[in-house]
């Protein structure tokens, strides 16, 4: 199985630099997700490695090739676009034999390769109809067939689940990631949307001004985010933040001193006496009557939310911040004032480069 580095590669675009000096690796066997905001890099980053677009400075490699200057037709990488491409007037078959026809194999190995994709992809009855008429999954199908049975060293996915319903979504979802385990090669797949990646993804390469905030895991990315950033961009809605004093203590101990936290202390030798502290709005305690360590909050509004929790809006002293409980909690939605903590093991600390703080807290 082949993996793709890239090495000190950058994008500029006169003034502006789409891609900053990035070194990564696209493991063997993983599906790893580019996910971040429009405008990122991350389709930029994409194009630099199939071919469409050369780098201003720095290398892209498979394994241990350098394929910097090689043509698109020749780095042998399948992609499948925000579009199902596929060409009309022509069978499913035609349509996925057609690229074949520029390899140098048998009429009888392109028929083999096209029949194990058909029944991978769960489309043997679509076999001799008109790819024109299929519904829009079986179209991306067949993009991802003709892709497949290339058989590239890389697969690129470019936003392909952008232009169809949330009920083809799922369906396409199922699918990859069906498809995913079987094929074990490299994948690479571009979104925007962060529900896609965390549900996709063997890791997620997060985003930002041209540079990869994090690479991580999905579920560590959620729970361990390495920047204010990631914290803020994953999750709905993202991670609260808000800035806290410290006061020394001695013996490289401070403790946070603000209206949102009682009897939290930090110890850490790097820390400056002003973090900001983070916490994921599920992650907030909350009851109707007042508990140890708890600090009382107005609420400002409450509306359900997917999976029937109450998504409410709260502000304690002028510090706005956002709490996630359980929809049988109905009380605490009707409240005018509730009561919270911020459980020190839930707790983030951020410095001020609003790079995560790997602090002992207690």
């Amino acid at each position: 199985m082949s993996e793709i580095k890239v090495k000190n590669l950058t994008k500029k675009y006169g003034n502006i630099t789409a891609v900053d000096n990035l070194d990564f690796t696209f493991a063997a066997g993983r599906v790893t997700c580019l996910l971040g905001p429009s405008g990122c890099g991350k389709t930029t980053l994409l194009r630099m490695i199939a071919g469409l677009e050369k780098p201003t400075h720095g290398r892209v490699f498979v394994d241990e090739k350098d394929i910097t200057k090689l043509l698109p037709r020749k780095r042998n990488i399948g992609m499948v676009f925000q579009y199902p491409v596929t060409y009309r007037g022509i069978s499913v078959y035609e349509n996925i034999e057609l690229p074949l026809t520029r390899q140098n194999i048998s009429k009888n190995k392109r028929k083999e390769r096209i029949e194990e994709v058909l029944e991978l992809l769960d489309l043997k009855e679509h076999r001799d109809k008109d790819s024109s008429g299929l519904d829009i999954i079986s179209r991306q199908k067949v993009s991802v067939a003709r892709a497949i049975a290339y058989r590239p060293d890389i697969i690129i996915f470019d936003e392909p689940m952008t232009n169809i319903d949330a009920n083809s979504k799922i369906q396409f979802s199922h699918f990859f990631k069906t498809l995913s385990k079987k094929l074990n090669q490299v994948i690479i797949y571009v979104t925007h949307d962060q529900t896609e990646a965390m549900t996709l993804a063997d890791r997620i390469a997060l985003m930002k001004d041209g540079r990869m905030i994090q690479c991580d895991e999905p579920r560590t990315l959620y729970n361990e985010p390495e920047d204010i950033f990631a914290g803020w961009f994953l999750g709905n809605p993202g991670m609260n933040f808000f800035k806290a004093e410290l006061k020394d203590k001695g013996n490289d101990t401070m403790v946070v001193s603000d209206c949102l936290v009682r009897s939290l202390t930090i110890c850490s030798r790097v820390l400056k006496h002003n973090v900001t502290i983070g916490i994921r709005p599920e992650h907030i305690k909350a009851e109707t009557e007042e508990f140890t360590n708890s600090v009382k909050a107005k609420v400002k509004r409450a509306s359900i939310t997917i999976g029937g929790q109450f998504l409410m809006v709260l502000d304690v002293k002028g510090i706005e911040l956002k709490a996630k409980v359980k929809g049988s909690c109905k009380a605490l939605a009707k409240a005018r004032y509730i009561w919270i903590e911020l459980p020190g093991d839930k707790i983030l600390v951020f410095d001020q480069d609003k790079q995560r703080v790997r602090a002992d807290i207690v």
